[in-house]
């Protein structure tokens, strides 16, 4: 008995130690120490304890680093599409530590055990593994800890719901099918897993680059690390630092790509509903469009234009001649954009299923049957983009659509959506030939399916720039298609939620987004629609949607104060266009977004991340806007650093304050930079009509220096590429007093012959010098909206609001013009 009293304890302590032993060495297992090294060029490969990895210099502020626990297998990504490019780099190493150093950022790598460690040159920490986690597995999850820094800061992440600053909070990547989401439901529809980290003074991007089910933590629940990992797959981020955000996004961009000039019409007002038919309803949308004078350019058809959900057909008894229908469209001034859905109806004497069962261009099970999954036509299957056969299949499936005038594509349910919602993790993917599961095909099949569409376009309509729009994507589906925020709710909560997806989308590299103006469920009042169409104006891709069942949503259906309101703000948005395309044009060529987050210009001011100020978002370089509810009465807008001016009437505000302000439904709060420069023209209804031939600069006084690129091309091809572009710099010097529009570039002629600038803050200026020449400016009125309408038959009608402006119009000569005031 003692014996055994003995022995007991002991056996005991046996398991508990194995238990131990076990979590400690089996459940969590970390890189260890790095075992061998080799140095070649711009790259390093380490052997550790555990793992194998690569760390290699793309650019002298990027860096990628891979990680995993087999021998890394050869490089292949569906969203960086540039190789490393040569760069000054010094590595050496001793017992202890690898010193990797290039022209901007020096990264540090711990042998005993593995770490990493990034610094600027002069030493300050930027990000750090967090010590004892760094990277780390979990079964097939990998995960890298970075350690949290004080007042650490996290944004972007593409379209996830919350706060503009992520600290706090997880997040999910998983692309999703969340009709109706909640203001706080992660995942939604798409998967961009960058993010950049802020912290004194000092800015960081991190990319990771895979394609499985990832994971976020920005300190949730936790006081001590942020990470990100994946559930299967290798460990393979880039680090990207620069001392500005817009260059962390800049370089982000230069790895992922970026977008083509969008064809012009796409940047004009869109009005869809879910749906609208037969066809006889398409024309009198469009005859009321022209009729109200509401400006537009695009009609969207919904899911009932076909023929029982069935892709790439036409209800012919609702819609008989589907290229009637498009051409009258041109003739009225717009385009005619159509829903597709990937799912392909299993149904026999269909001949869309028949050629996909003959070409075998399927997604399958691992048995080889084609998947089968239940949506909108009832079973179906469903293309493997994944794979260079099945998008080459689909490039002529979309050709049905261009050849009969429909110039764009809106690429729906492809997360892949499926009722209930569950792919089986043994359906397989083509994925350029690796065959994979679905576990890591899924995220980036709506990508692939954008880029079907894309590419299929292109080859349709050769030199026509075709439109594309998707609900889910992946890291660089900026290269392909815009993007939208997906079935919102006609709330106020949504409104405000969509503002600041459509910011952090653009913290994420896309430039090119939108989302559903007034709510695709359920039914907005009166002042939230006005509201909404006011920020739809302020909004890269301008859509009016709504569901089926709803009521009607176009402008004319909230009675005749919500007409007005969203009338003078799409003229608004019209007249805009200048400035627009040109701040497009600025994507293209820096990857910088259109709706820009205020972390981006004001990164380090605290105030711009407070709840009450976090909506409040940049519009191109010039405009800040701030969204409020329509119903409310004042709020309180913040003004970062500089001055600001009153859209409306010029009123001027010093920066560094918040400030209450009176609000009504009838105007949204908008807010123009000191020192911008702004390119306006007359109103047209569509971008088909030509405007006046006078484009107006607006020049708003300022202590600051400025330019702006102004750009015109032929607004649909892709001539462009070939030189044939307008393109002129345009600066603001506040020290010498100068406003400069440098010799125009490019070998196309302007479509304005006179440049009318119109100083606004510019009171005391009675002379002006034009090359040299005195001038003296004449005084206008300007005001940029129409009075609304007393609709009280005692009242008077409202007074228009304005502000006084110097100006003088001048010939558009292609050559220096410098003006002096």
């Amino acid at each position: 008995m003692k014996i055994l009293n003995k022995v007991l304890p002991l056996a005991i302590l046996t398991v508990c130690t194995a238990g131990i032993s076990y979590a400690q060495n089996v459940a969590v297992k970390s890189a260890g120490n790095v075992s061998n090294v080799q140095i070649s060029g711009q790259q390093v490969k380490l052997t550790t304890q555990n793992a194998f990895a690569e760390i290699t210099v793309y650019s002298p502020s990027v860096i990628r680093l891979r990680m995993d626990k087999q021998p890394l297998q050869p490089d292949f990504s569906y969203a960086v599409i540039t190789k490393p490019q040569p760069s000054k780099v010094t590595i050496n190493q001793d017992e202890n530590l690898i010193n990797i150093e290039t022209d901007s950022v020096k990264l540090v790598i711990s042998k005993k055990p593995y770490s990493a460690t990034f610094y600027t040159l002069d030493g300050n920490i930027i990000s750090q593994d967090e010590k004892g986690m760094t990277t780390s597995w979990v079964n097939e999850s990998v995960t890298t800890y970075k350690h949290m820094q004080d007042g650490e800061r996290f944004v972007g992440l593409g379209e996830k719901t919350g706060n503009l600053d992520r600290k706090g909070s997880g997040y999910t990547n998983w692309n999703s099918d969340t009709f109706g989401y909640r203001t706080d439901q992660d995942p939604i529809y798409s998967t961009i897993p960058f993010y950049i980290g802020i912290h004194h003074k000092l800015n960081y991007g991190i990319f990771l680059d895979n394609t499985f089910q990832s994971d976020f933590n920005f300190g949730a629940s936790n006081n001590r690390f942020s990470s990100f990992g994946a559930r299967g797959g290798e460990m393979n981020y880039y680090f990207i630092y620069h001392k500005h955000v817009a260059d962390i996004i800049s370089s982000y961009t230069n790895l992922t790509g970026r977008m083509k000039m969008p064809p012009m019409w796409s940047l004009g007002y869109q009005q869809n509903r879910y749906s609208y038919y037969p066809d006889t309803e398409v024309y009198r949308i469009a005859q009321t469009l022209r009729e109200k004078k509401i400006p537009a350019d695009g009609i969207t058809l919904d899911i009932h234009y076909m023929d029982k959900y069935k892709v790439f057909t036409w209800d012919r008894n609702r819609f008989p001649d589907p290229a009637k229908l498009t051409a009258k469209l041109k003739d009225m001034g717009l385009h005619l954009t159509l829903i597709v859905d990937p799912g392909v109806k299993t149904e026999a004497d269909y001949p869309v299923y028949e050629d996909g069962v003959k070409n075998n261009i399927f997604i399958k099970y691992a048995d080889s049957t084609n998947y089968t999954g239940q949506v909108w036509p009832g079973w179906c299957h469903f293309p493997d983009f994944t794979s260079d056969k099945g998008r080459t299949w689909w490039h002529g499936q979309v050709k049905k659509y261009a050849d009969v005038g429909v110039d764009g594509i809106w690429n729906d349910m492809n997360e892949i959506a499926t009722w209930g919602q569950k792919i089986p993790d043994n359906v397989l993917f083509n994925y350029e030939g690796k065959n994979v599961s679905h576990l890591q095909g899924h995220n980036v099949y709506g990508m692939e399916m954008a880029r079907a569409s894309y590419e299929g376009y292109l080859k349709a309509n050769g030199n026509k720039r075709p439109f594309m729009l998707t609900r889910a994507g992946y890291a660089g589906l900026q290269r392909y298609t815009a993007i939208w925020t997906g079935d919102n709710r006609a709330e106020e909560d949504h409104m405000l939620l969509g503002v600041r997806l459509l910011s952090s989308l653009g913290l994420s590299g896309v430039a090119f987004t939108g989302m559903d103006i007034g709510g695709f469920t359920g039914n907005p009042n009166v002042a939230l629609y006005s509201r909404w169409m006011q920020i739809g104006a302020f909004s890269p891709y301008f859509r009016n949607h709504t569901a089926v069942n709803t009521k009607s949503a176009e402008p004319w259906a909230f009675g005749e104060e919500a007409l007005e309101i969203s009338r003078n703000f799409i003229n608004l948005r019209y007249r805009l266009l200048p400035y627009l395309y040109s701040t497009f044009y600025q994507a293209t060529q820096s990857g910088n977004p259109v709706v820009r987050s205020l972390a981006i210009d004001y990164t380090f001011d605290p105030k711009i991340y407070e709840t009450q100020f976090q909506n409040q978002y940049g519009f191109g370089n010039s405009f800040m806007v701030a969204p409020f509810g329509g119903a409310d009465s004042f709020g309180a807008v913040y003004f970062p650093e500089g001055n600001w001016y009153n859209l409306y009437n010029d009123e001027r505000i010093s920066g560094k304050q918040e400030k209450l302000t009176r609000i009504t439904v009838t105007k949204l709060p908008v807010f123009v930079k000191e020192s911008s420069i702004i390119p306006m023209q007359s109103l047209i209804q569509s971008t088909a009509e030509k405007p006046t031939d006078t484009l107006t600069l607006h020049i708003y006084k300022g202590n600051r220096n400025n330019n702006f690129v102004y750009y015109e091309d032929d607004g649909e091809s892709y001539d462009y590429e070939k030189g044939s572009f307008y393109k002129r710099l345009i600066t603001y010097n506040a020290s010498l007093k100068q406003v400069v529009i440098n010799e125009a570039e490019g070998n196309r002629a302007s479509k304005f012959r006179y440049i009318e600038i119109q100083l606004h803050g510019f009171d005391g200026v009675e002379k002006l010098s034009l090359n040299g020449k005195s001038l003296k400016p004449k005084k206008e009125f300007v005001s940029l909206l129409m009075p609304i309408s007393t609709f009280d038959p005692q009242g008077t009608d409202n007074v228009a609001e304005g502000s006084s402006v110097q100006s003088l119009i001048i010939d558009n000569n292609k050559g220096r013009i410098v003006l002096s005031y």
